[in-house]
């Protein structure tokens, strides 16, 4: 028996609620640091630091989130009370996080720490309990592959809306348009906010159906706090005793700091590395998300063919290789210069920006066969732990996950932000071209955004090769679970 098959209905509401997490994402990755140091005129050391505080903070939140949740008791099963609880104080702490009520640097720091904190933990209380039911909605493989597909392409529909909405809607209409117009951030954001909320709200009441159907635990008696934490330690030692689990983790460790880099460094690198002007900076940015989500059904037919783990190496690999490529290359002189122009339909436009746009769309194409691949062989390895352990702990190892994503992250947004401190950047909205800036500062932001990257993209490699669980062993797992009445029972019927 494969598992339950999944109505069209749950895929999709089950994937709307990471459109939500797209928007968040757009918001706190890509504009947050150039707002407060580009627009408000923080120090980027500053604003990179509290970035990175924050969200390393945060990362415990998701521990706690995952933990918890896998021993909650409710009429609503363990997961969803927790998507409900978070989609209100997750919108407002993202709009006061554009809305400062301070102004000095300081206060701008404490507020930016402050309320990342407050909107990244909201978010851990929707995205691991979020995360974990996708696991156990089925152990049907190619379903559950499509979970992680539809929740990844929903993702990048989430960030394209986040990037039109500002550079199409609010940006021109507020004023003359583009990333430095100080007008837009706020309308913005109340609309992103807004949208978050809808999003998020929608996946879990469209997926409540499938709650009577979810592995429940054993009715437990009322503990008390320090004895929950107690209980969380012993969840971590549990799962961190899985050797597949340790080297999947340990590789998304390193790419976690890769992309925060790179994507707290996009928009300065597009801004004075390309100098695209801002008619071109959105074709640019979507590129990406318009080839990732595109890739993310195409992986479910190529996991088939070329396997999980394979799709996992090859996609971390492209990305690295896509996002160093072009950067190393104009470092090299080898690459068009940004004065060179190509008629496209009639229309003159840089060819800087149609080889990126070109490089941009290859690498989201690629790298979404790493994503969907990962959280399809989590889930997998969720089944392996309840086999030797005969417990659930999804959310337990997603949290885990979780943490490792975001006190990496910001541990890259605190790299990129003190990178640009020990360049000497200069902030400021009057800094909006590469004039207002030494060369020798911008091949520095290059040679920090470039072969760095490269490096540790190559070097998570090593770690996802050591990866060991084959789908005869998957299924050979789940017939056994099956057939001692665990996860895999009553899972035939359609939702």
């Amino acid at each position: 028996m494969q598992g339950r098959r999944v109505a069209f209905n749950i895929k999709f509401a089950y994937g709307l609620g990471q459109a939500g997490e797209g928007m968040f994402s757009i918001g706190l990755s890509f504009f947050l640091l150039f707002y407060y140091s580009q627009i408000l005129g923080l120090s980027p050391g500053l604003a990179g630091s509290a970035i990175g505080i924050a969200v390393m903070i945060d990362a415990v939140s998701d521990i706690v989130a995952g933990s918890v949740s896998d021993h909650w008791q409710s009429k609503i099963g363990r997961r969803h009370p927790f998507m409900y609880a978070s989609f209100l104080p997750l919108s407002f702490s993202f709009i006061l996080l554009f809305f400062p009520l301070v102004e000095s640097e300081m206060g701008l720091f404490i507020w930016l720490t402050v309320f990342t904190n407050a909107a990244r933990t909201m978010m851990s209380l929707y995205h691991v309990p979020h995360i974990a039911l996708g696991a156990e909605i089925t152990t049907n493989i190619d379903d559950r592959s499509a979970l992680v597909a539809y929740r990844q392409f929903f993702s990048q529909i989430g960030s394209l809306i986040a990037l039109v909405l500002f550079f199409l809607i609010f940006s021109p209409m507020l004023g003359e348009g583009g990333r430095f117009n100080t007008d837009a951030y706020k309308p913005w954001a109340l609309c992103i906010a807004s949208l978050m909320a809808i999003t998020i709200f929608w996946s879990a009441w469209g997926t409540r159906s499938v709650i009577p159907y979810l592995p429940q635990i054993a009715k437990a008696r009322t503990i008390p706090l320090v004895a929950v934490f107690i209980r969380l330690l012993k969840d971590l030692r549990e799962v961190s005793r899985n050797r597949n689990f340790r080297f999947l983790f340990a590789g998304i460790l390193i790419v976690y700091i890769m992309v925060g880099v790179t994507w707290t460094l996009d928009l300065y690198i597009i801004s004075y590395f390309w100098e695209l002007d801002d008619a071109f900076v959105l074709p640019v940015v979507i590129a990406f998300a318009i080839g990732n989500a595109t890739g993310t059904f195409l992986s479910v037919k190529l996991f088939s063919v070329f396997g999980k783990k394979a799709c996992l190496i090859t996609g971390a690999l492209a990305y690295a290789f896509f996002q160093t490529f072009p950067v190393a290359m104009r470092l090299l002189g080898w690459f068009p210069e940004n004065s060179d122009l190509v008629v496209v339909n009639s229309n003159t436009v840089p060819l800087v920006m149609l080889l990126l746009v070109i490089i941009k769309l290859l690498q989201g194409l690629v790298t979404a066969q790493a994503q969907v691949a990962f959280g399809s062989m989590i889930a997998d390895v969720c089944d392996e732990h309840e086999h030797l352990t005969d417990r659930r702990q999804e959310g337990t190892f997603f949290a885990a996950l979780s943490f490792s994503s975001k006190s990496t992250y910001g541990l890259g947004a605190v790299i990129a932000g003190l990178g640009l401190e020990f360049i000497d950047w200069p902030t400021g909205p009057q800094i909006q071209t590469t004039a207002d800036i030494p060369s020798g500062t911008i091949i520095e932001l290059g040679i920090l955004a470039g072969p760095f990257i490269g490096f540790l993209g190559f070097l998570s490699i090593w770690f996802f090769t050591q990866y060991r669980l084959t789908p005869i062993q998957h299924k050979e797992i789940l017939k056994k679970i099956e057939a001692r009445g665990g996860a895999c029972e009553n899972k035939t019927k359609e939702f």
